[in-house]
């Protein structure tokens, strides 16, 4: 057997075709494709033949030789055409994992993915699959929705409005004032209830700064009835809070945002409700009809009691959260039913849900919903999901999830992606950026790729700018020390820069940028409570506020951001640049996160959209710059 250490000789060069095109990076396709292989082996590594090894995700191994086709100055050339109608018949879907085998006359060599669908690699013994993933040939994503610009807002701290004040609420004076509610340690229990009166009226008022900023995407923190200031303990799923301004402040949004081009998308919390909640009733708030006080209830069996009334399933184990049963027909007829609370919103003009802990959420559950959501809109609603991971073959609670086959998601979240650009931007390692990029854009479907929600920021990490600057939130701190630390004025200025090459990737790469409200104001904050702080009207950073709306000019000026093909295009250890091109323009953006100069060629003469100066082909990027680069030529839509 061969040493891996004596495989000196060149790397088989293999290529994927679909109608012509070459698709190498990308490992997923819809079912009426069919895939080409080609393998150009040099005649030194002695292989007698090529074997595509092939099999359904848990299912038997197949085996596709390769037809000889050619050999010329030394490299023998392998054909392989893939029916995949033929490969997921009787079924039009499905997850598959392949590898390559060169057969020799002592042994086989093996291709060996090391994790994505583009680097080809051997090994004397079978080491990591390709994936595959085949889409039903009708999966889509709402066109509308790519290369928008999406805009995150905590409605309590966005923008004061009229709204109704509960006296069991505690509500701040002043909008400035910092947070006072929050854990002594991590995971301690917290009332919830302090209220700075943010409200959609408020948002309303806020569509100038909104419009400034290029945004096509509202995206909001739960609406429904809660006592809670985040809403994810929903109380009613039929009232759209009146702390918030009610189901009336939710129309007015909705049609105001429409007349500006914006859609609104709402965050659907399904797995789990309060339990002070009409459903639960722990507290008799709703009349004592809820779960917990009869067995007798209509909601009785819409949770899962392991002990009656007091012990019972919650979402990690958190009293006030009790898991839903979507297996219940009452529940699912309730949420995703017609008439039902994703039906009826959506009828009234709400375009998008991001669906909270997609992963907990049961295949019959998401595919009524996203089918409901798509009969609604004439298939314009667009249905996002919570995933933290790589989400093309992710394993929840030991099973295989199949959000991008055809009946489930438009999309995903993109933390991969935030932790890839904080690798890079913060650490200088651009390998690791590289490496997330080629993943997922060689994972995904391409429409899923174009419909990431890609982030920076969320209601559950840190603050961005904090990432990038301040003290490491390594345990060392308790909460009350993380609520009074700030970055020192130097060590803002690095993370402001640093910030400026993480927004325009985030803006430049596959996928629809979500900018979580107060960001682009120079916001900073450590976890939970501390990145939900009130938004600094008034107190903003200008110079980051002008950047912002910089991007979000440039990404509507330039639809190639929409659904451009993505490459990379040049790469080093501190340095990246990748190219986004189609018949509606040609942009590469080039970012050193390093000390040395890093210097590439563009296929022509182009613009910098950051400045407006011009470049020959010959360019380089110094040390801690970025650039977005039209290539002449180039369209753009103003």
């Amino acid at each position: 057997m061969l040493a891996k250490k004596q495989l000196e000789f060149t790397l088989p060069q293999l290529k994927k075709q679909v109608g012509g095109r070459d698709v190498s990076a990308r490992g997923a396709f819809f079912c009426r494709d069919t895939l080409v292989f080609t393998a150009q082996v040099p005649r030194t590594m002695g292989a007698a033949c090529v074997v595509l090894r092939i099999a359904p995700d848990g299912g038997k191994d197949t085996d596709h030789p390769f037809a000889f086709v050619s050999t010329k100055g030394g490299i023998d050339t392998y054909r392989l055409s893939l029916s995949l109608t033929e490969l997921t018949s009787p079924r039009t879907h499905g997850l598959f994992y392949y590898e390559m085998l060169f057969l020799r006359g002592a042994d086989t060599l093996f291709t060996d993915a090391k994790g994505d669908n583009v680097t080809y690699t051997l090994s004397t013994e079978s080491g990591g699959r390709f994936r595959l993933l085949v889409s039903e040939n009708e999966y889509t994503t709402p066109a509308w929705f790519r290369g928008k610009t999406m805009y995150h807002i905590f409605v309590d701290r966005f923008a004061p409005g009229g709204g109704e004040r509960p006296s069991d609420a505690v509500y701040h004076e002043g909008w400035h004032e910092e947070i006072e509610q929050f854990g002594a340690y991590s995971g301690a229990p917290v009332a919830n209830n302090e209220f700075f009166g943010g409200t959609l009226w408020g948002v309303i008022d806020k569509l100038d700064h909104l419009a400034a900023l290029g945004v096509g995407v509202i995206y909001l923190s739960p609406i429904f009835k809660s006592v809670s200031n985040h809403k994810y303990d929903t109380g009613d799923y039929e009232t759209v809070d009146p702390q918030f301004g009610g189901r009336g402040a939710l129309d007015a949004l909705i049609a105001a945002a429409k007349e500006r081009g914006m859609g609104v998308m709402l965050d659907g919390v399904f797995n789990h409700t309060g339990d002070n909640s009409r459903y639960f009733d722990r507290y008799s708030t709703y009349g004592g009809n809820g779960a917990y006080h009869s067995k007798q209830s209509p909601y009785y069996d819409w949770f899962y009691f392991k002990k009656y009334p007091d012990k019972y399933e919650c979402w990690w184990d958190i009293p006030i959260l009790p898991k839903l049963n979507l297996s219940s027909p009452a529940v699912h007829e309730y949420l995703v039913g017609e008439g039902g609370i994703i039906d009826t919103y959506t009828k009234a003009g709400v375009l998008g849900w991001r669906l909270d802990v997609a992963d907990e959420l049961p295949n019959a559950f998401l595919d009524d919903l996203r089918l409901r959501v798509k009969n609604a809109t004439n298939g314009e609603g667009v249905v996002l999901g919570e995933v933290w991971e790589n989400a093309a073959d992710k394993i929840a609670y030991g099973k295989r999830r199949r959000y991008f086959e055809g009946r489930q998601l438009d999309s995903v979240m993109n933390y991969p992606l935030r932790r890839g650009i904080i690798a890079f931007v913060r650490d200088g390692n651009a390998t690791a950026l590289a490496d997330v990029l080629r993943e997922l854009w060689g994972s995904y479907p391409e429409a899923v790729c174009h419909s990431l929600m890609n982030i920076l920021s969320t209601h559950d990490t840190e603050r961005i700018l904090t990432t990038l600057g301040g003290e490491r939130d390594d345990g060392r701190f308790t909460n009350a020390q993380l609520r009074e630390m700030r970055m020192t004025p130097a060590e803002r200025a690095v993370a402001v820069s640093r910030l400026r090459i993480a927004a325009a990737l985030q803006y430049t790469v596959f996928g629809v940028p979500s900018l979580f409200y107060g960001d682009e104001a120079g916001l900073e904050g450590y976890h939970d409570p501390f990145c939900r702080r009130p938004y600094p009207w008034g107190r903003e950073d200008q110079s980051l506020l002008r950047y912002y709306k910089k991007l979000g000019r440039i990404r509507r000026e330039n639809p190639v951001f929409g659904d451009g093909e993505f490459e990379i295009v040049a790469e080093s250890a501190h340095a990246i640049a990748f190219s986004r091109k189609n018949e509606k323009g040609h942009i590469i953006v080039g970012a050193n996160c390093g000390t040395e100069p890093f210097s590439l060629c563009l296929p022509s003469a182009a613009v910098d959209l950051l400045s407006g100066k011009r470049y020959a082909r010959r360019v380089t990027v110094g040390a801690g710059e970025v650039y977005i680069w039209r290539m002449k030529n180039a369209s753009s839509h103003h």
